[in-house]
């Protein structure tokens, strides 16, 4: 499998050194050293397992996770522009009956334009993302709860890339946003407990009245669940696993419930149970459900779920790849949803995966909800 996800990654590279490097008209040892280091950009992937153990935890100075995100984003885009260009040159040829060549001159433009548009694409990755503001309407809202305030960050994804000082700027944000409650709806890592300890740290500065709530998403499961787990409670998190909490407001109530995550099975550990979470619920309270995927967002509303909050998505990342990321993930993909009388919601995420770590037209956000009641 490992072979297999290298040779995948290696695709792009290979796109661009036979259909855009090669035929330029450079010497032939530029040529081979060019595409060398295409080669080695393109298993960035590779390189992280081999400094961590894992493809998803690059153990590198942050300069070199840096380039290494631009330079795989850079090649992404190049083999995608390349494949666009010879489409075009062979619908030209068709039409013409006759040979073309692409000028060398668009092939450097196309170049330029992934080259720039990558380190724009990682500097939007890597900003603190601004607030969000989204209203919802929730059915049998109770009055007390008119106009209460729930913030969720997702997908924070803490590592070489998101780093200390990242997150206690988006602690200082999220902790100014004036929320009756946080929520975080999983993925806060990529590493392990001893190599993410300090950078995680600063998540124990968030604070709201009725608490921080959690569950976790599926990275949380590929580094030693039950260590992250107790780790995260002991920073301050109300974990929701597969349980509820009840917020009360004078004699009414507001329940807030989490299920782990789909991929939880996969390591022997509890799926998720949406029974089991809901049981001895108040009957008639608006139920808060946070699900890491949006992929059972139907199940959820036909048990009576008023909101869903869901990330693992990432917004889909690129603008017109976000269409394929919505196929996997039940056509669900950033944004509000209205699902069989539930309000489901998934957000673009606070943070992205260190592995590809590209933002075009999907900006990442901290998503502050106001709760009014359905008129």
């Amino acid at each position: 499998m490992p072979l297999i996800f290298n040779l995948v990654f290696a695709i792009p590279a290979l796109i661009v050194i036979a259909r855009w490097l090669w035929p330029l008209p450079l010497p032939l040892w530029a040529k081979i050293a060019v595409g060398i280091l295409m080669l080695a950009a393109s298993q960035f992937h590779l390189w992280s397992r081999l400094s961590s153990g894992s493809v998803f935890a690059p153990e590198f100075p942050r300069p070199i996770v840096i380039l290494f995100n631009w330079a795989f984003g850079a090649l992404v885009l190049l083999a995608a522009f390349q494949l666009v260009l010879d489409l075009g040159a062979l619908l030209t040829m068709l039409v013409r009956q006759a040979a073309i060549r692409e000028p060398d001159a668009l092939r450097y433009a196309v170049g330029g334009l992934a080259a720039v548009l990558a380190g724009i694409g990682v500097a939007n990755a890597l900003r603190v993302p601004p607030i969000k503001d989204v209203t919802v309407a929730i059915r049998d809202l109770p009055p007390s709860f008119d106009g209460y305030r729930v913030v969720q960050l997702t997908d924070l994804h803490i590592s070489r890339l998101f780093t200390p000082r990242w997150a206690q700027a988006v602690v200082d944000r999220t902790n100014a946003t004036g929320a009756d409650l946080i929520v975080v709806t999983g993925d806060f890592i990529d590493g392990s407990v001893a190599m993410r300890r300090d950078d995680v740290a600063p998540l124990q500065r968030l604070h709201a009245p009725d608490g921080v709530y959690a569950i976790p998403g599926n990275h949380e499961y590929f580094f030693d669940y039950g260590a992250w787990m107790r780790h995260l409670s002991g920073l301050g998190f109300r974990m929701l696993t597969n349980a509820h909490t009840v917020i009360a407001r004078g004699g009414e109530r507001l329940v807030v419930a989490g299920v782990t995550d789909l991929s939880a099975p996969s390591v022997g550990e509890p799926g998720p149970d949406l029974t089991l979470a809901l049981r001895g619920a108040p009957a008639g309270a608006p139920v808060i459900l946070l699900d890491h995927q949006p992929r059972k967002a139907r199940d959820a509303a036909a048990r009576g779920v008023a909101l869903q909050l869901s990330g693992h998505t990432h917004g889909g990342m690129i603008r017109g790849l976000d269409r394929l990321v919505a196929r996997g993930n039940a056509g669900f993909v950033s944004g509000n949803y209205a699902v069989g009388g539930m309000t489901l919601y998934v957000s673009n995420g606070t943070g992205l995966w260190p592995g590809f770590a590209l933002r075009l037209g999907v900006p990442s956000e901290i998503t502050r909800f106001t709760l009014r009641p359905l008129a």
